[in-house]
């Protein structure tokens, strides 16, 4: 069945694509790309399709991102998409969306979160330079500069979620290092979380590739949290 297009607010940016499923659960979708207006969520569309295809119904979010709309456009998006969906849900994003899907759940109820690759310490990635000045084009500047925002935005400033997160990544990974999940994970767990490091075989781009031989291990992550919804 073809996906169904939604909007939640006037912008072309702030819209879902909705497959339904036959079932198995629902799933959303965050798109990477450093929150950046090159990548949109055609980019994970292949991992809708494979989800949809297995049962489940995929709600596969776009939203503004740098330069569309200033801050906090994108994380208000995000939470004001998620909040649409009515049945229980694990949120998975891959690499910036793994950001936005761990932030959502501190802000919007959800089953869980499955972070590939995701970008999950901001203040830390924004003072190493990952993504060059990604991070500070979408807070608006550095840590230092702007604390509030950071304390606002990133994932590990808004432990304890209170939701299982699993971060999965691949020491291959020469786009996001994968010190960013474990260090979330740590964290986490120091809080009180129910997180989990998945480490797997691959690179950045195959944790979204359903015909790599990772995508059975990231499938029965998302399952797992999918089955205590």
């Amino acid at each position: 069945m073809c996906a169904e297009r939604r909007a939640y607010g006037d912008d072309p940016a702030q819209f879902v694509e909705v497959s339904p499923g036959s079932g198995a659960g629902t799933v959303v979708l965050l798109h990477g790309g450093f929150w950046r207006a090159r990548v949109g969520l055609d980019h994970i569309a292949p991992v809708a399709a494979d989800l949809q295809a297995r049962g489940f119904t995929v709600w596969n979010v776009e939203y503004r991102r740098v330069g569309q709309a200033p801050w906090p456009a994108t994380l208000d998006d995000v939470a004001a998409a998620v909040a649409l969906v009515e049945a229980p849900c694990v949120v998975v994003g891959h690499s910036a969306g793994g950001h936005l899907a761990t932030w959502v759940a501190s802000r919007v109820p959800v089953a869980g979160v499955v972070s590939l690759a995701g970008v999950l310490t901001l203040a830390d990635v924004a003072r190493d330079g990952v993504g060059g000045t990604a991070v500070p084009d979408l807070v608006g500047g550095k840590p230092d500069a702007f604390p509030e925002r950071y304390a606002e935005a990133d994932p590990a400033a808004r432990l304890p979620l209170g939701v299982p997160v699993r971060a999965v990544h691949a020491p291959a990974d020469d786009r996001v290092p994968i010190g960013i999940s474990r260090r979330y994970v740590e964290l986490a767990r120091a809080a009180g979380d129910d997180a989990e490091f998945v480490e797997v075989e691959g690179d950045h781009f195959t944790l979204v590739d359903p015909t790599h031989p990772t995508w059975p291990t990231v499938l029965a992550t998302i399952e797992a949290l999918l089955v205590v919804a």
